[in-house]
Parts: C-alpha cells; sequence; structure tokens
C-alpha cells in the first residue's frame, strides 16, 4: 500500500475520467447516430462541441456531488447506485434540453438505450476499478483503542467495510499513553474512539511526529473548534466559536428558500398526495393524516403533519416510542409510503407555514427528546435552528444512528450552514430516498433514550 499510495489521488482522477471519456462518446454517439437525425437538430463543429460540454459539466456535477467518483471510500454498490442516478438526472436533463433545441419531444426510446448503456458501462468500469484499487490498496491494518465504551457500534461499522479496514487489534486507553504508543508501530494506523480528552491528545501528537495514520471519533467541542473562525489581532491566534445559530440574513435567505421550493414542491406533487391519500384511507378506513407533537427553533412546540403509516391504535397506551425493524404497527400500506418517502411529504406544508425548514434537524417528540437531554444535555443546542424535513443527520446517518452521533451531525450543519450548504443537501437527499438505511427502525439495542450502543452514557466532561 505504502509503495502505491503517493499516487492513489492520481490514479482516481485517471480512473474518473476515462470512465467519464467512455460515457461522454457513448452520448456523442448515439447524438450523431440518433437525436440529431430524429429531432432535425444539426451543428457544425463548435455546436456540437458545446453540447459536449454542456453533458460532460453534467457527469462531473452530479457524479461528484452523489460521490460517484469515490470508489475506495464508499462501497462498490453505492458508487454503482450513485453513478446511476447521476446519468438518469443528467439524460433527463438532457432530454428536456434537446426538446427545447428541437421545439418538440425526441423519441423516448433513445434515451432509455442511452441510460441502459451507461448502466453497462458504469458497472464494467466499478468491477474493474474496484479490483485494481483492491489489489494496490488493501485494506489498511488498525489498532482500536477505545475508552468509555467498548466501541461496539464503530467496530461492527468498520466490519462492515472490511475492503478497506482490517481492525487486527482492540485496546483499551486505560492501559496508558505510552503502552498503546508501543503498539502502535505495529499497523498501519489506529482509531480512537472516545478516548479521554488528555490521553488523545497525547496519542495524536505522538502519531504526528512519527507520520502515523490517525482516525477518531469527534466529541462535540471538536465540532465546535473545528467550525471557530480564526482571529490574528495579537501575535497570539485566537478562535472564536459564535454560537448563536444563523444570522438575520441566513435567517432570511433561508427563509425565502423554503417558501419557494416548498410552493413548487406541493403543486408538483399533489397529485401524488391525492393518490396516496385514497390508499391509506380505502386500506382501513381510518385516517389519512397523523398529527404529532414535535419541537423546533428554540424548543417551540408544533404539530408536523405526515400521511398515517401505522394503525390507528399504534399508541393506545399512551407510551412514545420510535418505530423498530419489522414494527407490527406499520400497516402494508405504510411500509410502501415509508419505504418511497411518501408520507412526508405534508410536512412541505409545516414548512410553508414555518414551523420548519426543508433543511434542518429532525424534529424531536417532546417526550423522546426530554429523556435524551436527562443523560446528553447538549441535545437541546440542536433547536438552535428549525426543524428540517431533511437535514445534515438525515443524510449522512441513518435512521437507527444513535442520538449522541445525530447531534454530532446536526452541530456541523449548524455551525457550518450556508445557504449553498442548504442547496447541496436538497440535492443529495434525492440520493438517498430508496437507500433501505436510511429508512428502516431502530434495532432492540440502538437509539434507547439514556443508552448508546454497550449501554454506557456519555458525560458532560467528555463530550
Amino acid at each position: 500500500m505504502k509503495k502505491y499510495e503517493r499516487y492513489k489521488r492520481m490514479i482516481r482522477l485517471m480512473a474518473s475520467l476515462i470512465l467519464v471519456a467512455v460515457l461522454v462518446a457513448i452520448y456523442m454517439e448515439i447524438w450523431y447516430k440518433l437525436i440529431s437525425p430524429a429531432t432535425g437538430v444539426w451543428y457544425w463543429r463548435r455546436g456540437n462541441w458545446v453540447i459536449m460540454g454542456l453533458y460532460t459539466a453534467l457527469i462531473l456535477f452530479f457524479s461528484t456531488m452523489y460521490g460517484g467518483f469515490r470508489l475506495g471510500d464508499l462501497e462498490k454498490g453505492n458508487v454503482i447506485y450513485s453513478q446511476i442516478l447521476s446519468l438518469l438526472i443528467v439524460n433527463f436533463i438532457t432530454y428536456i434540453q434537446v426538446a427545447l433545441l428541437a421545439y418538440r419531444f425526441p423519441p423516448l426510446w433513445i434515451f432509455l438505450l442511452l441510460t441502459m448503456c451507461d448502466a453497462v458501462i458504469i458497472a464494467i468500469w466499478a468491477q474493474i476499478y474496484a479490483m485494481i484499487y483492491r489489489r494496490m490498496f488493501p485494506p489498511r491494518r488498525l489498532l482500536l483503542v477505545y475508552g468509555q465504551s467498548h466501541a461496539l457500534e464503530l467496530l461492527g461499522k468498520l466490519r462492515q467495510r472490511e475492503d478497506r479496514y482490517q481492525i487486527e487489534k482492540i485496546v483499551s486507553a486505560e492501559i496508558g499513553e505510552e503502552a498503546v504508543m508501543n503498539m502502535v508501530e505495529a499497523y498501519d494506523g489506529v482509531i480512537l474512539c472516545d478516548i479521554p480528552t488528555p490521553v488523545r491528545n497525547f496519542i495524536l501528537k505522538a502519531c504526528f511526529e512519527r507520520s502515523i495514520r490517525v482516525y477518531m471519533t469527534p466529541k462535540i467541542s471538536d465540532i465546535l473548534v473545528r467550525t471557530s473562525r480564526e482571529l490574528h489581532t495579537f501575535d497570539t491566534p485566537l478562535l472564536l466559536s459564535r454560537n448563536n445559530g444563523l444570522t438575520i440574513e441566513q435567517q432570511m435567505g433561508k427563509r425565502c428558500l423554503d417558501v419557494a421550493v416548498s410552493m413548487c414542491m406541493i403543486l408538483l406533487v399533489s397529485p401524488l398526495m391525492l393518490v396516496t391519500a385514497a390508499a391509506v384511507k380505502l386500506y382501513d378506513g381510518g385516517n389519512v393524516l397523523y398529527r404529532q407533537k414535535r419541537l423546533t427553533l428554540n424548543g417551540r412546540e408544533f404539530y408536523v403533519y405526515k400521511f398515517r403509516s401505522m394503525r390507528m391504535d399504534a399508541e393506545k397506551d399512551g407510551v412514545a416510542r420510535l418505530a423498530s425493524e419489522n414494527d407490527d404497527r406499520i400497516t402494508p400500506v405504510g411500509k410502501l409510503i415509508r419505504m418511497t418517502r411518501m408520507d412526508e411529504l405534508p410536512q412541505l406544508w409545516n414548512v410553508l407555514r414555518g414551523d420548519m425548514s426543508l433543511v434542518g434537524p429532525r424534529p424531536e417528540r417532546p417526550e423522546i427528546a426530554k429523556e435524551y437531554e436527562t443523560w446528553l444535555p447538549q441535545f437541546k443546542s440542536r433547536l438552535k435552528v428549525k426543524a428540517g424535513l431533511t437535514g445534515y443527520a438525515q443524510i449522512y446517518g441513518k435512521y437507527n444512528t444513535t442520538p449522541y452521533d445525530k447531534l454530532k451531525l446536526d452541530l456541523t450543519y449548524i455551525q457550518n450552514y450556508s445557504f449553498i450548504l442548504d442547496l447541496k443537501l436538497l440535492l443529495l437527499t434525492v440520493k438517498i430516498l430508496f437507500m433501505k438505511e436510511s429508512t428502516e427502525g431502530v434495532s432492540s439495542s440502538e437509539g434507547k433514550p439514556g443508552q448508546q450502543a454497550g449501554g454506557w452514557k456519555h458525560k458532560d466532561g467528555n463530550a
């Protein structure tokens, strides 16, 4: 691995450019042979270059946005999914573009043929690239150092990526910094999982001196420091963390985006909402909409609206609880609309009314949030912005991501907020819509109030 490490980015760039070149070549061949003759749109050399340039730019933009070139970082299946999704969007935009140029819609079968050719090329490219990448960059042999927890959750996630990480030894930070450093030299790197800050800082500095790779799970304080602004007023550098949420200008821009997009979306999906409402009603004759109290900006309570996906008596005992895997309270219609996210569509009205934003932390129920705050007081910090229909934690986390990790993702969003970031997250939402791990419920050992994997709690002083 060390022999080729310096060439990793170059290899990834070359592989990406080869894929783009092949995809563009296929499109231009179909443009010359099928699209142009069928639509009567002809160009000289420079006009064809513009057509090729637009298609190339679209591929680069969407493939980069959805991670289609990140084979090695992402699983092969994820990369293939990302590339095919990107090409579906690119070919749809191109179809509309050609229709505007020709003043009529071109034959649909041509673009279906183009998309099928793209899918075949992407699958072949991913298979060959993954094989070469695995041979040149085998899994890193790592030492995992854990703190208060047994790092069972992180270990489980790492073992899902055995193509990239190979955990060869697990030790507790209690053995001491010197003992850990004596072991590190035998591995390709070390993972620090929620270990005490003084111990972590010692190991981090020692690994820096010896050029040893370090992975570590961030604490809340790390996120605040990482997003601080540098001040050079004096000869001593200062870091400023404002911690005020969004500025007035940011709130105004965010609200304008919310109103514009939610109005357009309501108009576009209203037929789909009518069909969904009819399906819910016809199944058991119960209420179409489900109203539930949630929390938004500064802890204000509001009622969120969703299409009902559970039985009418799902919480007849009055106990608030999250949906779980294979939850028998979910109806057959409910399973379908939850899988396709159709149950979330009525929340567009919440966005239009101003209760929610398009992008923000997931709105929690007051009862569940209160339980989380008993062992994680910082959980209320998520409410420095409005709750969102989608968000940083919803995209980069999963439905069953633990509350502590969701908090860190939400704080990352709040501290890094920008109008561009909201647009990016809205585009990324398209990618996760049909990914199973982002819609499935919590398991019996995940997401319980006051508990993380291994049954431990994060203390204030170690957050």
